[in-house]
């Protein structure tokens, strides 16, 4: 089943009415556009098991943590779930968000803890053309442009302003992003939309899984 028209209504209708008395009394309709995209997730899952592993997937709640936040709307206006690559080889993670007008999926490495990132700089800093090489395919600039995530303004502490790979160095995130049109989330080929640009993302996420996997020496460290 894919994504109805109504699902979408109903988050615009969210988005006007994000308060409890309202989704109280359109719980029902929640639980049926809710199994929607519980459904959508399946399929894809499926679709990606051909081309990847994976250690499954999760849709997330449409209810907000507004514990350390300072909006504290209860609830969020759009559809979100992500799916986990399986085993210590594979990393980096898919993730997708559904709304109207402003659906996409994202991938790749979004808080990296600090050996992590480190080690991901070092290992650019000493040999950047496989990643500019998989960053400059044609392919993938037709998906998702350019790098995306945070970056430090100038340079990460050990590393020369100068170095020929500042530009990624500098980056605190590893994230690639595609939007879609309300036309293709509609669609009964959805699965297969997504999936194509999960698998679009599979170079870029294999070869930052090999940086992260092997040491300055190319020896494996899993």
């Amino acid at each position: 089943m894919p994504i109805s028209n109504a699902n979408f209504r109903f988050l615009n209708e969210l988005s006007l009415h994000k308060n409890r008395e309202w989704f109280a009394e359109h719980k029902h309709e929640y639980e049926v556009f809710h199994e929607e995209v519980k459904n959508l997730a399946k399929d894809v899952e499926v679709l990606m098991n051909e081309h990847d592993l994976l250690a499954g997937g999760r849709v997330y709640r449409i209810y907000r943590d507004v514990r350390f936040s300072k909006d504290k709307t209860p609830f969020k206006d759009y559809w979100a779930g992500s799916f986990r690559r399986s085993t210590a080889l594979l990393r980096g993670g898919y993730y997708y968000e559904i709304a109207p007008g402003r659906s996409f999926v994202a991938g790749g490495f979004f808080g990296p803890n600090p050996s992590d990132l480190l080690h991901i700089r070092k290992q650019i800093s000493q040999e950047p053309e496989p990643l500019w090489e998989v960053l400059n395919q044609r392919e993938f600039k037709q998906y998702f442009g350019d790098l995306k995530g945070d970056a430090v303004k100038t340079s990460p502490k050990g590393f020369s302003i100068d170095d020929p790979a500042i530009m990624l160095i500098r980056q605190k995130q590893f994230v690639i992003e595609h939007y879609f049109t309300d036309e293709e989330v509609l669609s009964p080929d959805f699965p297969e939309t997504i999936n194509s640009a999960f698998r679009a993302m599979r170079p870029f996420l294999d070869y930052m899984s090999e940086i992260l996997t092997t040491d300055l020496n190319g020896e494996s460290m899993v």
